[in-house]
């Protein structure tokens, strides 16, 4: 593992994989009463949100708090920023207070990168989504959620996707979900068709390493996962399609559409779901879609992004609950894997 995570396309396959089984090792926690361990106990980190989010914020949080780790969370509004103050300066002030990592969502493309090489911050930066760039865990735990539903839960340890036919559906162009997800997935040997309205292509989408079409009907009989994608009309500043009922009628995913999708297929979504334009309630709370495993299984995926970046170098950690110290000389450093023994 590298020293931060900004892009899905940084991953090598042993990387993902290395993350997709430790995810699958830290899922076993959620089953559990307590649902702690003490892998980053005196380890502290930021949460640095200057977007508005909802899943990533608690999602990371969660993780954060199931491995002990202390955690600070800023917005930035009702924060210095709103009052002008540069991302360098809060930088600095976070390095101040000696924080571990810092998780980094940012309407600027390319802010965390900036945060992770600038020098301003000695801490661990991962990148919780930046402008219409990259959303690395988001395509982490899509492909964690691909694993378990096509491959299987204990199937699945140490492979990838190779072979794996994917459609993504939507707004492509201010997608970060999309990017990363086409980054990651051609990493795991998938193959990625993006399905869209010429408008919402990329330019130079041509150099990505997946197929266009612009015939959804065309592409779900052969496909394994469907991915819907949000329309983001807060990135938008022009009109891209003519109507959202015309919209949904060409792109829209409905029961009659999921029934030409092969019967092992699963529908996906990064939310907030726009119900009745991009996808129908029928499909939406059907046993295919995977909306809410996505939602559980970010928890997993993040937990092993944290603990690989800070806590250790391999998917090991205590399966049961240390044993009780009772003298300050026993207590081992929170980053410390436990043996076999101990275990």
């Amino acid at each position: 593992m590298q020293r931060h995570l900004i892009s899905a396309a940084d991953l090598t396959r042993d990387d993902a994989v290395l993350i997709l089984d430790t995810a699958e090792e830290m899922a076993r926690v959620a089953d559990r009463p307590i649902k702690k361990l003490p892998t980053l106990r005196g380890r502290t980190v930021v949460n640095l949100f200057f977007e508005d989010s909802t899943r990533t914020r608690i999602s990371f949080e969660a993780a954060e708090k199931r491995l002990s780790a202390d955690v600070i969370n800023f917005t930035a509004k009702g924060s210095s920023v709103s009052k002008g103050e540069s991302l360098k300066d809060t930088a600095q002030t976070l390095e101040a207070m000696g924080v571990d990592a810092v998780v980094i969502r940012h309407g600027a493309s390319g802010a965390p990168y900036r945060l992770a090489t600038s020098g301003w911050i000695d801490a661990h930066v991962i990148n919780a989504g930046d402008g219409t760039h990259q959303h690395p865990t988001q395509a982490l735990l899509d492909a964690f959620t691909m694993r378990r539903r096509l491959v299987g839960r204990d199937a699945g340890i140490g492979r990838d996707l190779d072979g794996r036919r994917i459609t993504i559906v939507g707004d492509v162009l201010h997608s970060r979900v999309a990017r990363s997800n086409v980054d990651l997935l051609h990493t795991l040997g998938a193959e990625v068709t993006l399905v869209a309205p010429p408008t919402l292509v990329p330019v130079g989408v041509g150099s990505w390493p997946c197929e266009v079409s612009y015939d959804l009907d065309a592409v779900l009989p052969k496909s394994d996962a469907v991915m819907m994608l949000r329309v983001q009309r807060e990135r938008m500043n022009a009109a891209f399609f003519p109507t959202e009922r015309e919209y949904s009628r060409r792109y829209g995913l409905d029961g009659d559409r999921m029934a030409r999708m092969p019967e092992h297929a699963i529908v996906m979504h990064p939310g907030p779901m726009v119900r009745g334009m991009e996808i129908t309630a029928e499909v939406a709370d059907s046993d295919r879609c995977t909306v809410v495993e996505q939602v559980a299984n970010g928890v997993s995926i993040r937990m092993a992004v944290l603990y690989l970046l800070l806590g250790g170098n391999g998917p090991a950690f205590p399966h049961t609950r240390p044993p009780v110290s009772l003298h300050p000389s026993d207590e081992r450093p929170a980053h410390t894997p436990f043996t076999a023994e101990e275990k």
